[in-house]
């Protein structure tokens, strides 16, 4: 657990500045300003505790703190402010709801807020405040985090994922842009894997890789794991015409996807194994880092997702909303402090520090200095856009988050690609499995 000061905050000035942060006094005195007219007034005395997930990008974590700093010595707002993997942020936060203790904030994955809708602080007037200033939120994001008309948290960022690829065998492949549909991008990777420069996508259990591409491919052939009702729809013709794309692209896959989590292609890509990918931009900003792979970075491009035959985008991008609880003591500080992390002087450096790595969820951050100081960071910048709710097409919340933990969707995908189930027995298998969730 970390308190930050002002003091210290500004002995780590230099790291901060070269992270792109609001540093020192105008930071403060932004901070000051902000709450003398922000619309909601710490309690005298708040204490807040706030739960987030590790980070993955230093410079982001440094801008946060940064935030973090100049809230407490604006507000008076005593900052409690610790990090838990992807993994441990739902667990912990659901022992805070149960309990009623422990926690004030939790930041957290996909629809978290959804899983304890009696538990959360309603945060409409910070979503109304937000959203006519910035220009609205994006309908992903909107849907993560609202019940019929409450918004139960606030939709935070998208952590964005796109093709990354080197555009040298792409080319090579006869590809000068990368595809826009299905039929284009097999062909493209066909031609990678006969050139010896071949694609790949995680066939394993990647919790955050293999789910999002493999969604992506069956909700691109129109078939879902349930309707808008919720009826379990998966064992469909769609369904069948998807298995069987991918199982004809999983052939063209360089060796060993089956067994690969969430950093084997990274390691595959930046060791030169691998030429397509789907990531975050964080295989591109690792070779950025690395003197020793100038070529690798120059050489490596992103791409959107290209569209099946569905007819429009259908990716699934990872959402990251925070939630208050309505047991915390200092409602008043909890709505500041998370309205104060999206302000313009805040958030700006914020998304600059994650360099790409983070995306906004309000519009008016389309014009964000990020997604214009490198070029290739410019495809990021759709991922909330573009994206569904974890649920597809069906209402968000505890059940379709489930589902995603439980790798329903990959383990069909991946045992008909694999040769290890039939198509029928692997779509019986996972209608199956979703009838329990959704019974």
């Amino acid at each position: 657990m970390q308190d930050f000061t002002r003091r210290s905050l500004l002995q780590g000035g230099t790291a901060l500045a070269a992270a792109g942060a609001l540093t020192g006094p105008a930071l403060f005195d932004f901070a000051k300003a902000w709450a003398q007219t922000s619309p909601w007034k710490a309690e005298s005395g708040a204490k807040l505790t706030v739960m987030r997930w590790k980070r993955f990008v230093p410079a982001e974590d440094d801008a946060f703190n940064a935030m973090v700093a100049a809230f407490k010595a604006a507000t008076g707002t005593e900052m409690n402010v610790f990090s838990e993997s992807f993994e441990d942020v739902q667990p912990k936060a659901s022992v805070a709801a149960n309990t009623g203790s422990g926690l004030d904030l939790a930041w957290g994955l996909h629809t978290l807020p959804q899983l304890f809708p009696t538990k959360v602080l309603k945060l409409n007037d910070v979503a109304d405040y937000l959203g006519k200033k910035y220009g609205g939120w994006t309908d992903a994001a909107q849907r993560t985090c609202m019940l019929g008309n409450d918004w139960l948290g606030i939709p935070v960022a998208t952590i964005g994922g796109y093709m990354t690829y080197r555009k040298s065998a792409t080319d090579k492949a006869g590809f000068k842009e990368f595809p826009k549909d299905f039929p284009s991008f097999l062909e493209m990777c066909k031609a990678m894997k006969a050139n010896n420069t071949p694609a790949g996508f995680a066939l394993g259990h990647a919790s955050g890789d293999a789910n999002a591409w493999l969604h992506w491919i069956l909700w691109g052939h129109n078939a879902w794991t349930v309707d808008k009702d919720d009826k379990v729809i998966i064992n469909s013709p769609e369904t069948m015409k998807a298995l069987e794309y991918c199982k004809t692209l999983s052939e063209t896959f360089v060796p060993g996807t089956a067994s690969w989590n969430d950093s084997s292609n990274n390691k595959a890509y930046l060791a030169g194994e691998l030429f397509c990918t789907a990531n975050g931009i964080s295989i591109y900003v690792a070779a950025k880092d690395d003197a020793s792979k100038k070529e690798l970075a120059e050489d490596t491009y992103h791409g959107l997702w290209p569209v099946g035959p569905i007819g429009k985008p259908t990716e699934l991008q990872l959402a990251v909303p925070i939630l208050a609880f309505n047991f915390t003591k200092y409602p008043n500080a909890a709505k500041a402090f998370i309205a104060f992390m999206l302000e313009k002087e805040n958030y700006d450096k914020w998304l600059t520090g994650a360099r790409g790595y983070l995306t906004h969820t309000l519009n008016a951050y389309d014009a964000a200095p990020v997604w214009t100081a490198d070029p290739k960071n410019a495809v990021f910048a759709q991922a909330s856009k573009r994206a569904l709710p974890a649920s597809g097409i069906g209402k968000v919340g505890e059940k379709p988050a489930t589902a995603i933990a439980d790798f329903i969707v990959v383990d069909m995908f991946a045992n008909y690609c694999t040769g290890s189930k039939d198509a029928k027995t692997a779509m019986a298998e996972a209608e199956r499995q979703l009838k329990r969730i959704y019974r």
